[in-house]
């Protein structure tokens, strides 16, 4: 995974900002996590944190609920594309993952 993939599922938004990112109300957002499709992590104070890959599939959701596509639909929709997903592409090595830490901590020292 490269840094930009991980600064992208870095949760740092609350459900607020993500309301008027994504025009969804938050009972919206609550039902598709309900529905599973969407799982935030949560704070230590308990509220829901929003990654910029969460907003995306939000995003997304929203377009295939517009198009006409049912919850469960979308829920199908997206375990397929998990299963596909997950035959192409190889899981990352403990050597990849010791070169992202290197990498991150590399850029992070920079900016002090």
């Amino acid at each position: 995974m490269r840094a930009i993939e991980l600064k992208r599922s870095r949760p740092v938004f609350p459900i607020g900002t993500v309301m008027e990112l994504t025009d969804l109300t938050a009972r919206q957002i609550r039902y598709y996590e309900e529905y599973q499709l969407v799982v935030p992590r949560r704070s230590a104070s308990n509220r829901r944190m929003y990654s910029l890959n969460d907003i995306d599939l939000l995003l997304e959701i929203a377009d295939l609920i517009e198009s006409g596509m049912t919850l469960k639909g979308v829920q199908t929709h997206f375990r397929q594309k998990k299963d596909q997903d997950s035959q192409a592409k190889p899981g990352l090595t403990d050597q990849d993952v010791r070169r992202i830490l290197r990498d991150e901590l590399g850029m992070e020292s920079r900016y002090k």
